[in-house]
C-alpha cells in the first residue's frame, strides 16, 4: 500500500455548505450544539456560516448571531464564506475568533448560466473583474497566492468541458500572479454540481502537478450528486504525495448543495464520517473519534426530520476489539435495526436466530 501520502486537512462545512440547502428552521441553539458535538468528535476546520445576502440565503441570516458565540477552542479553526468585498470586511471584522485563509486568490467560474444564477452576474462581469486581487495583493508586498475554478468538471446547463479549458482557465491565473512576482502555492477546485469523476480528477492533477510545480497546497470542495465524490477524493490522494496537502470539504451525513444549481437536498458532499472511515483504512491519522461523529450525524438527522446519506452512520465504523458484533446477532433487516452497534440489541429484540445453536466465544 502506498505509504507516501499527502497531508490530508478536513474542512468541514456542514453549518454552511450543508444547510444552506436546508429550508429555514435550524436555531442557533442547533447549530451551536451541532458544532460543540463536532469539535468534541476532534473536528479542527469548519465553516460556521456565510457573510451574504439573506434575501437569498435565509439559512446564513443568523451567521453574525453564531460567530458573536464561538468560544475559542485549542487547535480548531472557525471559517466563514464571504463573496463581496463587504462580506470580507465583515469576516475580518470578527477575526478572531474566525480564521481567514492567508492567501489571496484569483477564481474563476467556468459555467455563464451558473454564474447569472449563483451570483447574478455575467462571465463578461467576471472578465473585468477577476484580476482585481493581484493589484490588492501586489500593493500588500504579497508574495504568494491561490488560483481556481468552479464547474470545472462541467455543468448541468452547459455539459461536460475539456480537460484543455480547464487548463487554460488555470494557466491564465497562474501568468498573471507569475507577472506580479507572486508565486502559486496554492488551487481551489469546486463542483458544485457534482461533475468530478474519478479518471479526470486523477488526471487533471498529474497535469496540474506538472504544469504548476509551485502548487503544493490542493483544495477540493467536491458535491456528490453522481456518486462519485469519494471515489475522486481516493484518487486525489493517490495522485498526490507526501510534499502535498490536501484540503477537503465534507460534511456530517454528507449534506449539501447550491440551491441554483438544480439537484437540491440530492446533490450532497462527501459525508465526513466515511472520509474519516477511508483516511483510517490507509493508516492516514485523523485525530477524529469516528463514533462521536457518527452521534453527530445521528443528531443532525433528528433535526432535519429526514436521513442523511452516509452509509457509516446507518452501519457503523468498521467493527474492533470490542466492538466487534456479538455472535448471536439475530436476523438483521431495517435501518433501524442496523443501529445495534450503538443502541444495543433492544432495536432488533426478538427477531429470528434460525441457526441450530448459540455461538460460542471459541467459534471464528
Amino acid at each position: 500500500m502506498k505509504k507516501n501520502w499527502p497531508t490530508v486537512l478536513i474542512t468541514d462545512e456542514t453549518l454552511r455548505d450543508g444547510l444552506q440547502i436546508e429550508r429555514e428552521g435550524v436555531t442557533v441553539d442547533e447549530k451551536m450544539e451541532l458544532l460543540g458535538m463536532m469539535v468534541d468528535a476532534g473536528i479542527k476546520r469548519t465553516v460556521v456560516g456565510a457573510f451574504v445576502n439573506p434575501k437569498w440565503s435565509p439559512q446564513m441570516a443568523d451567521t453574525l448571531e453564531v460567530v458573536g458565540r464561538l468560544k475559542p477552542v485549542k487547535g480548531v479553526k472557525f471559517f466563514a464564506l464571504a463573496l463581496n468585498d463587504r462580506g470580507r470586511e465583515e469576516r475580518n471584522r470578527h477575526s478572531p475568533p474566525l480564521s481567514v485563509e492567508s492567501l489571496p486568490a484569483t477564481h474563476l467560474h467556468m459555467c455563464g448560466v451558473f454564474v447569472q444564477r449563483n451570483t447574478n452576474r455575467l462571465l463578461e462581469e467576471q472578465e473585468q473583474t477577476w484580476r482585481m486581487p493581484i493589484k490588492k495583493a501586489q500593493e500588500a508586498g504579497v508574495k504568494q497566492a491561490a488560483i481556481g475554478l468552479s464547474a470545472g468538471w462541467g455543468s448541468n446547463w452547459s455539459g461536460a468541458f475539456t480537460r484543455q479549458s480547464r487548463m487554460e482557465h488555470l494557466q491564465r491565473q497562474y501568468d498573471a500572479w507569475n507577472e506580479a512576482g507572486i508565486d502559486v502555492t496554492r488551487i481551489d477546485l469546486a463542483d458544485p454540481m457534482a461533475w468530478n469523476t474519478p479518471a479526470e480528477v486523477e488526471e487533471d492533477l498529474r497535469e496540474i502537478k506538472q504544469r504548476f510545480p509551485t502548487i503544493k497546497l490542493f483544495h477540493l470542495h467536491l458535491h456528490n450528486a453522481r456518486g462519485m465524490a469519494l471515489l475522486s477524493i481516493y484518487e486525489a490522494l493517490k495522485v498526490l504525495d507526501a510534499t502535498d496537502t490536501l484540503i477537503a470539504d465534507t460534511t456530517v451525513g454528507g449534506i449539501g448543495g447550491c440551491p441554483y444549481c438544480g439537484n437540491g437536498q440530492a446533490t450532497g458532499m462527501i459525508p465526513t464520517e466515511e472520509f474519516v472511515q477511508l483516511l483510517e483504512t490507509l493508516g492516514i491519522e485523523t485525530g477524529i473519534d469516528l463514533d462521536k461523529l457518527i452521534e453527530v450525524s445521528v443528531r443532525l438527522s433528528d433535526i432535519l426530520k429526514r436521513p442523511l446519506h452516509s452509509q457509516v452512520s446507518r452501519n457503523g465504523a468498521l467493527p474492533k476489539g470490542s466492538k466487534l458484533y456479538d455472535k448471536n446477532v439475530p436476523a438483521v433487516f431495517t435501518f433501524d435495526e442496523a443501529q445495534h452497534f450503538r443502541l444495543g440489541p433492544s432495536v432488533y429484540e426478538g427477531n429470528a436466530r434460525p441457526w441450530v445453536r448459540p455461538a460460542t466465544p471459541t467459534d471464528k
